[in-house]
């Protein structure tokens, strides 16, 4: 369904177990920046109704996300460590074409988001069968359903406002070029990217 060309290496899990405190972390920044990014696609493109109606609800669950994690932390006596660099999300966002025609830059940041949410998506599918700790197995089934469906109303939304084939073909070049942006990021398990 996700589409995505590389599988995150299944050896990420183990290295998740070893930093419960720092996954928790950058997982409750990766839903902030999140909630962010929902927000300026609205401030930006306010004049295009379906992205207005699709993205608001889109804010409040992310937000609700991040709650959902500083309660996993609160549960588990660990605190919100600082921000880090989000290597991965840099790395995509360098892919967005600047200037030139609004539609490309707006279809661009829909399918920027989309194969964030889906990698968020296949992540937390791996930690919700194989981590040990049972509370968060179910945690990260939750998410991962809803990731799903943010990775499928960005692809909607891109399609929505570009033609569809435009849309696929764009989306299978962002697609390769993850390969070497995975590639070239060290596999960390205090990272969700």
């Amino acid at each position: 369904m996700l589409g995505l060309k590389l599988p995150t290496d299944p050896r990420w899990v183990n290295l998740v177990e070893r930093s419960i405190e720092e996954i928790l972390t950058d997982h409750a920044y990766c839903e902030q920046k999140a909630t962010s990014t929902a927000i300026s696609l609205i401030i930006n493109f306010s004049d295009r109704e379906k992205l207005v109606e699709v993205l608001t609800p889109a804010v409040s669950e992310e937000w609700g996300h991040f709650q959902r994690v500083i309660k996993e932390l609160k549960k588990r006596n660990l605190k919100l460590g600082r921000p880090r660099k989000d290597e991965y999300v840099n790395e995509l966002f360098k892919l967005e074409r600047k200037g030139g025609n609004i539609e490309i830059q707006l279809m661009d940041r829909l399918l920027i988001n989309a194969l964030v949410e889906a990698r968020s998506c296949e992540r937390f599918r791996l930690l919700s069968l194989e981590i040990n700790d049972l509370d968060l197995r179910k945690f990260y089934h939750e998410l991962m359903i809803s990731e799903a469906g943010h990775y499928r109303n960005y692809i909607g939304l891109a399609k929505e406002y570009m033609d569809a084939n435009i849309v696929d073909a764009r989306w299978q070049e962002i697609l390769n070029i993850e390969i070497d942006i995975l590639a070239k990021i060290e596999l960390r398990g205090d990272k969700v990217h």
